[in-house]
């Protein structure tokens, strides 16, 4: 049991059960879960006509993550679909490795790809939690009583509460607070990621090569039967159609043209890849995650950006906090969803600071730079404090206490 535990009344009939949840990839599902679990009746909606496979690995750390996910029971299976990987090699544009970094600075206490954390979660709820893929929320008014929302392609429905699950473009937070061009805040740095063949034979390892202003990397997943490319380089904010992946990866071809190492092979391959991602390294900031009857979560809410290593585990522990605070407020929304942002604020606030800073050290943007990288990453396992960074994002991780909320 954590330090600082209470326990709370669970409560049995809530009011406000009814409630639309937007997004399936991981906080919209693990909502749906503890949800359910306080005897809510959650709906999830997803734009995407099926689960998204793929994506880049993301990682569980310290002790409020592998709480909750204990507590969910998919704890073991998170680690039985783990990625195993272990540290990551930067290498020159021969392919001779320059420096190593331990799996521990990057991977946390478990590391698992986004699309098989998605696979679990989903298993956990679809017996109990009524999805609905290949659509989208398209407008919601709001009454005294719930919410009416249409559908981009389903017929209109009721709800009593709407909850935005959807990531750094939230739709939800669109709809509810305004143009994402108030809250969302750019880093000045783009990423990419992509399934690839596993050619250069890494064994749960990964390789990167840096360059100013850009870095390459490509490491193996699913033990080794395939790879993810994965592709960062900075910019000013860019202006493309977020649902137009060939022009996505156009923009791509050209800022890594004429880089060497592995990259020509890597660009190549992209053109067929099946799960191609592009978007901005961002975070969100907001001086509120609710309005009315609807309500933020994770990236929607507080996105930390993804090199801050926080992202699905805050994700997690808010989609926990936000539906045992509102259990324990009888399913009154003004009530918990305060106390949701009341008890998540100054974690998120921790967990976005984690990320400020992390692209002058992962994209170099000078030649100067890459090399000091480079000396400190060779000289990483002889000093004393190697130890300090993962420590220190361990312990940003583990930085709230958890309420038992009666269960």
């Amino acid at each position: 049991m954590l330090a600082g535990m209470t326990t709370t009344p669970r409560l049995t009939e809530p009011k406000n059960k009814d409630i639309l949840i937007s997004g399936a990839s991981v906080a919209g599902p693990a909502l749906a879960y503890w949800l359910r679990r306080h005897g809510f009746n959650p709906t999830v909606v997803e734009r995407a006509p099926a689960l998204r496979d793929g994506g880049y690995a993301v990682d569980f750390r310290g002790e409020a993550h592998l709480t909750v996910l204990e507590r969910m029971g998919i704890l073991a299976d998170v680690r039985s679909a783990r990625t195993r990987m272990g540290a990551m090699s930067y290498v020159n544009s021969a392919g001779r490795k320059l420096a190593s970094l331990p799996a521990d600075l990057f991977a946390g206490d478990v590391e698992i790809l986004r699309g098989d954390l998605a696979r679990i979660l989903h298993e956990a709820t679809r017996e109990h939690t009524e999805y609905v893929f290949d659509d989208s929320i398209a407008s919601m008014t709001e009454d005294a009583d719930g919410v009416t929302v249409t559908f981009e392609r389903g017929a209109p429905r009721r709800f009593d509460l709407v909850v935005g699950a959807d990531g750094l473009h939230s739709n939800v937070r669109s709809l509810a607070f305004g143009p994402e061009s108030r809250y969302v805040k750019e880093l000045g740095l783009y990423c990419a990621i992509f399934t690839t063949a596993n050619h250069l034979g890494l064994e749960y390892t990964g390789h990167a090569y840096s360059t100013p202003g850009k870095l390459t990397s490509v490491y193996s997943a699913r033990h080794n039967t395939e790879a993810k490319a994965m592709f960062y380089f900075g910019s000013p904010p860019l202006s493309y159609d977020r649902r137009d992946g060939e022009q996505q990866k156009k923009i791509l071809a050209e800022a890594f043209a004429g880089i060497g190492w592995e990259t020509p092979r890597l660009l190549k391959s992209m053109w067929d890849a099946p799960d191609f991602y592009f978007d901005s390294v961002s975070q969100v900031h907001l001086d509120r995650w609710s309005r009315g009857r609807a309500v933020l979560l994770g990236d929607a809410a507080c996105c930390p950006s993804p090199l801050s290593g926080m992202g699905t585990g805050l994700a997690v522990v808010g989609a926990y906090v936000l539906a045992g605070e509102l259990a324990a407020a009888g399913g009154d929304h003004r009530a918990g969803f305060a106390r949701y942002e009341e008890a998540m604020r100054d974690y998120a606030t921790g967990c976005q600071k984690s990320g400020e800073g992390v692209s002058r050290w992962m994209v170099p943007e000078n030649r100067f730079m890459a090399w000091f990288l480079n000396q400190n990453y060779r000289l990483l396992p002889y000093l004393p404090w190697k130890g300090l960074m993962a420590k220190s994002v361990r312990k940003t991780a583990s930085a709230i206490a958890l309420k038992s909320y009666g269960l």
